[in-house]
């Protein structure tokens, strides 16, 4: 809620009057509602896991998984580009072995053993009269270091010179070269122009000499070298842009036809293995559960700590903590211990020193009373002699709060059934007229608990009284164990109800009742009031037992004494 300045039209700079800001002056301004921004921020604080390990592991966790997919990013790309080589390899070699295939054939039978060879799902080959129209060069497509466009590669060689037989190349435009073609050509019977244009013949552009055939030895796709008179004339290929779909085109040396392939190269893909996801499941796991056990390993004194607080807050005597682990931890135990200590002597003092003022009252009010008897006046000897056991009662019931305190009953295990219905019995034996207003509500479960025995017995013994004493009854509902609930959901409580038909109390009261000397009963008379210790005495035991006890007010009346023990 912010505020802004009602403004009445007068200057508050030259009014004396008044102070410059009244609080008359500020009126509310409602605040707008929270943006887009945050409800994100509202929706992740509820997505938020609630505990510390959680916390640290998820955080852990995303931060692997980061580094992770970078990691296997960079391995992804070097593997696709391993993969793209290894298959253009593949499909270079099963294109040379197509085209060996052809041409070791006799041309009058090419065709149908074309139809015979058994080629990949993604090739496809004819004899064609001519190259596709947008076919380029090998040369002019051949990139530096050999690489030709639509991923083509120099398919073949020269010899060690750069000729078909190792002698030195032929580059095109050699004019004796292109001589001697030209008067081979003219004695031909077919003529001289028959054939397409070309290189000559053992020499085609990026298979024999020149830029991109020197000082190589003949290959062809992997394959053995080929003779000089298998080598096509020339060849051409598919342009870049036809994406995976790829072409190419043999001029055969002893015909006018062209071997013309067609071919898809699969796009690579990391998942073609099967090693790849099992590698990055594998790492994720081992990596995951790392990092749960060493922050569970980490977090652990912090839990440690927890649970000796918590029995600490039930037993001030509980034993200390290990003072060991990492430096860190030690110093957080050996401070933990430190205030337990100071804890246990603080009560202790505290103890002695009302349990001293106690004993040490006893003696005046002893001579106190004997002086009594010395009064004349019978009635004001009564009276006195009524405060003098008043205090007495008073002074019992402090040694009997300090020595509450002090005790070191050890703890064992009771049934909680049976305990109640003795202290229901003893309370019908005390107050007989009232035996049909006192027991159970209903048949109790069997409930058996770990706890001092004496001293809950006193503690319930002291509810049960006081629902007699101020209610007319009292009437004890057990329920059944069941998880202990958010703070321990492991830890099993049972809880039980005592109550009266009484008054009630005002709703102020309702906690104010476990102060020490306080009573509801405001007369201060020490037969019909008591001295206050009490639901005091009951809740410190039953909190030393690592219980609580609450008071409510019932429907139309009555109260209802709530209480929660660990099983």
């Amino acid at each position: 809620m912010s505020w802004r300045q009602k403004s009445n039209g007068s200057d508050p700079l030259h009014d004396d009057a008044r102070p410059l800001i009244h609080p008359d002056d500020i009126l509310p301004v409602a605040e707008e509602p929270p943006g887009r921004l945050g409800r994100l921020r509202a929706l992740l604080l509820r997505l938020r896991p609630p505990s510390l390990a959680a916390r640290t592991s998820l955080l852990l966790i995303c931060g692997l998984g980061v580094i992770q997919a970078g990691g296997l990013t960079i391995h992804a790309l070097d593997r696709l580009d391993f993969d793209r080589r290894m298959m253009e390899e593949k499909y270079h070699t099963e294109v040379a072995t197509l085209y060996r295939g052809i041409v070791e054939t006799a041309p009058d039978h090419r065709d149908a053993e074309l139809t015979t060879l058994h080629m990949p799902a993604t090739f496809h080959a004819e004899l064609t009269p001519g190259p596709e129209p947008d076919m380029i060069d090998s040369l002019m497509a051949a990139p530096r270091g050999g690489r030709m466009g639509g991923g083509h590669m120099d398919w073949w060689g020269g010899g060690p010179g750069g000729g078909p037989n190792g002698g030195p190349g032929r580059r095109i435009g050699d004019r004796d070269g292109d001589r001697d073609d030209r008067a081979r050509a003219d004695h031909r019977p077919d003529g001289p122009d028959d054939r397409p244009p070309g290189p000559p013949r053992g020499q085609p552009h990026g298979f024999g000499g020149g830029p991109f055939g020197e000082n190589r030895p003949p290959r062809m796709g992997g394959m053995p070298p080929l003779p000089p008179n298998l080598r096509p004339l020339q060849v051409m290929v598919s342009p870049t842009t036809r994406g995976r779909r790829h072409a190419i085109a043999f001029l055969l040396p002893d015909e006018h036809r062209w071997l013309t392939i067609h071919y898809v190269v699969p796009r690579p893909s990391i998942f073609r293995s099967p090693t790849f996801p099992i590698a990055f499941i594998l790492m994720t796991v081992a990596g995951g559960v790392l990092i749960l056990w060493g922050v569970r390993r980490l977090i652990a004194p912090v839990g440690t700590l927890a649970a000796a607080a918590e029995a600490l807050g039930r037993d001030v005597n509980a034993p200390p903590m290990p003072e060991d682990g990492p430096q860190e931890v030690a110093r957080a135990a050996i401070a933990f211990n430190t205030m337990a200590r100071r804890i246990r002597r603080f009560l202790s003092d505290r103890t002695l020193m009302l349990t001293a003022i106690g004993h040490d009252l006893r003696t005046p009010i002893t001579r106190l009373k004997l002086r009594a008897e010395f009064i004349e006046d019978e009635e004001m000897q009564q009276r006195f002699l009524a405060d003098l056991d008043e205090l007495e009662s008073m002074v019992a019931a402090t040694l009997s709060f300090g020595r509450d305190a002090e005790q070191r009953e050890p703890m064992s295990s009771l049934n909680l059934t049976i305990l109640l219905q003795t202290i229901l019995d003893e309370a019908t034996e005390t107050r007989p007229d009232l035996a049909d207003a006192i027991g159970f509500t209903e048949d109790p479960p069997d409930v058996t608990i770990h706890a001092r025995p004496v001293a809950l017995k006193r503690a319930l013994n002291n509810l049960v009284m006081n629902a007699v004493k101020y209610g007319g009854g009292a009437r004890v509902t057990l329920f059944p164990p069941e998880p202990g609930g958010r703070n321990d959901p492991d830890e099993m409580v049972t809880r039980l109800w005592i109550e009266d038909d009484g008054p009630g109390l005002p709703p102020e009261d309702l906690e104010r009742m476990f102060d020490p000397f306080v009573r509801a009963e405001d007369s201060r008379n020490r037969e019909t009031g008591g001295t206050g210790l009490g639901l005091s005495i009951s809740r410190n035991i039953i909190w030393g037992l690592g219980g609580d006890i609450k008071l409510g007010n019932r429907t139309p009346h009555g109260l209802r004494a709530s209480v929660t023990l660990v099983c």
